[in-house]
């Protein structure tokens, strides 16, 4: 006789849902990160080519089977300490989109104070502004003030071609190319007085002080600020004088630790500028402004 076997039938893989995969990846990646869910987030919207909004609003939706691997992939660099940033591509800087790669340094929150700096110095010199972005990097600093000071025109200067070529793209995309002009060179060197504002958040970290995901992934040129983190300040300070107007003013960025002495080498540059030293929103020094007027 013959014997009947009988086979339970295969159910089809389901597949998980977004909010199952962003809480397994959130998991992970709170060893490494303190901001877990949001990277989570912000690389699973980048995988489905959604919104963070679009996905949290569908975050019981089945995740579609060509954003797993992506996903996946994204979550394991993350896990390497590569900036998010530069997994999807862009960063967010005083409201502004920005296109950014391992070409350029991520931009800060906390070089925000340069630009609300910057833009408060303009709003008592009226009239035509030529500005000078000193190390520009990806562009931010020159986008951002060229987007609130339609009456400047924006030197943008980088010793980086790649640096520049990352630039040229943000100019292009907030269509700005009329108003800031990108330089290759060195610091002061390719520009003519007079230059009313020098803005610049140049390199200053001391390289074996940094942490390692910065080490790894950000452009090392972008970072080095010498043994003591204060080498490009002094040369950049000691062009100033021949290039700065009679009425201008010099903003830079640097360490929390740096206040005193890059207030001690400006002085000695800039003897008769009213020279200060400006708090971030976490109470650090952030910036050192030289104003002769």
């Amino acid at each position: 006789m013959r014997s009947t076997r009988h086979c339970t039938p295969t159910r089809p893989r389901l597949q998980p849902a977004i909010a199952e995969a962003l809480a397994a990846a959130t998991r992970q990646l709170r060893s490494i990160s303190p901001t877990a869910r949001l990277d989570a987030e912000l690389l699973l919207a980048h995988a489905l080519g959604w919104s963070r909004a679009r996905l949290l609003a569908e975050r019981n939706a089945p995740l579609p089977d060509p954003a797993v691997a992506q996903f996946h992939a994204l979550v394991t660099r993350r896990l390497d300490l590569e900036p998010v940033a530069y997994l999807i591509g862009e960063r967010e800087f005083y409201g502004l989109r920005f296109a950014v790669d391992r070409r350029v340094l991520v931009p800060r929150p906390e070089t925000e104070l340069l630009i609300d700096l910057a833009l408060a110095w303009a709003a008592t010199h009226p009239g035509a502004l030529q500005i000078a972005d000193i190390g520009t990097g990806s562009g931010c600093i020159a986008v951002a003030l060229a987007t609130h000071l339609p009456q400047a025109h924006i030197s943008a200067v980088d010793v980086s071609c790649d640096a520049l070529d990352v630039a040229r793209a943000n100019v292009s995309a907030h269509h700005l190319e009329q108003r800031i002009t990108l330089i290759h060179g060195d610091l002061l060197e390719p520009l003519a007085a007079p230059i009313r504002l020098i803005v610049s958040n140049p390199p200053y970290t001391i390289m074996a002080e940094n942490e390692v995901g910065v080490n790894r992934h950000e452009p090392a040129q972008a970072l080095d600020g010498g043994a003591d983190g204060l080498v490009i300040y002094r040369r950049l300070l000691a062009q100033a004088p021949a290039v700065l107007a009679a009425d201008g003013a010099v903003l830079l960025e640097i360490d929390a630790r740096q206040g005193d002495a890059v207030h001690k080498i400006a002085a000695e540059a800039f003897p008769q500028a009213a020279i200060a030293v400006h708090r971030d929103l976490a109470g650090h020094d952030r910036v050192v402004t030289v104003q002769l007027s």
